[in-house]
């Protein structure tokens, strides 16, 4: 049976975990990640005086998400941005803070579906996989310019690719022959150079290869080191800030920035808390939270996420 074009990954939690710091009050939330809309959509339905400012770096999800959410009116405000521009976008709408912050990161639904953007390696497309279309470099210019020493570096960083160099130098044997243009090619060069007791326990060969070219053309992970201070940085007192992450890297800089700040700067030995010393956020999750088996199994998708969540307790040092 085909999935739903887009079915919103913990709805009902990220619901429950904003609904406290939204609920009966004008609020504003931004959604830095806005993709089809569902959560967007989601949390406007349940906040009559919410004002939604949603974010994507993608002018095709802006155009299809603005169409989904035309129906809450001026309550959407649009932008078309990565999400490290989030207190540039705040700003120049006038707000000088926000209630809450959703980042839902990684591949939208709409990338994911659509073939000619190259970001699935079930099917055969373009080596594109540029989550803004028709800018910069993309995954077939990666493999076919990248030395061997960079394109295994980014593969075993990025993909947390155990046969980085084996892959880099099986990529550079076949670009010599002929430039890489298509995924399916690329599929076939991991089936052969993955060792079949890896493809048995690591599964599909082609996860981790795709994962890194991903991150590497988007720059999503230099993205979120930016985003995520800029986030917290605009959520005032009692606004919440609710993460996504669908892969290691990505919850392991999301765990380290929300830790961070929850911790007390008062030096160790003192009775009191110092002024202007005490932790900026509380942590409202327990370590990250997982997709339950029926979430799952009515959404595959939720299978990788881990989800995060604070509160602002206390002024931006």
């Amino acid at each position: 049976m085909d999935q739903p074009r887009h079915v919103p990954v913990l709805l009902d939690r990220v619901l429950e975990l904003f609904a406290p710091a939204l609920s009966g009050k004008p609020a504003v939330v931004v959604d830095t990640t806005l993709g089809m809309g569902g959560h967007s959509d989601a949390l406007l339905s349940a906040h009559p005086e919410l004002t939604l400012i949603g974010l994507d770096r993608d002018p095709q999800a802006i155009e299809m998400a603005g169409k989904r959410l035309a129906r809450h009116g001026d309550r959407v405000k649009l932008v078309n941005v990565t999400y490290d521009h989030i207190d540039e976008a705040v700003e120049d709408l006038g707000y000088s803070h926000v209630d809450g912050v959703l980042m839902d990161l990684g591949v939208s639904s709409l990338q994911l579906d659509e073939e000619e953007r190259g970001f699935a390696y079930s099917k055969d497309a373009p080596l594109d996989m540029r989550m803004s279309k028709g800018t910069g470099m993309t995954a077939a210019d990666v493999l076919n310019t990248y030395s061997h020493g960079d394109l295994a570096r980014i593969l075993s960083t990025y993909g947390e690719e155990r046969f980085a160099g084996k892959i880099a130098s099986a990529v550079l044997r076949e670009r010599e022959k002929e430039p890489f243009t298509n995924s399916g090619r690329l599929v076939e060069l991991l089936y052969n150079v993955v060792p079949a007791a890896s493809r048995r326990t690591g599964g599909h060969p082609a996860k981790r290869t795709f994962q890194a070219l991903r991150i590497e053309v988007n720059g999503e992970l230099e993205s979120l080191r930016l985003a995520l201070p800029a986030a917290l940085g605009v959520l005032g007192i009692g606004g919440r800030i609710v993460v996504e992450s669908y892969q290691s890297l990505e919850d392991r800089m999301v765990k380290q920035a929300l830790a961070e700040l929850a911790k007390s700067k008062t030096p160790p030995g003192l009775p009191v808390e110092l002024p202007g010393h005490g932790p900026e956020i509380k942590l409202l999750t327990k370590g990250a939270e997982l997709a339950s088996e029926q979430e799952i199994e009515d959404n595959p998708r939720a299978a990788p996420v881990r989800l995060r969540a604070a509160e602002r307790i206390g002024e931006p040092r």
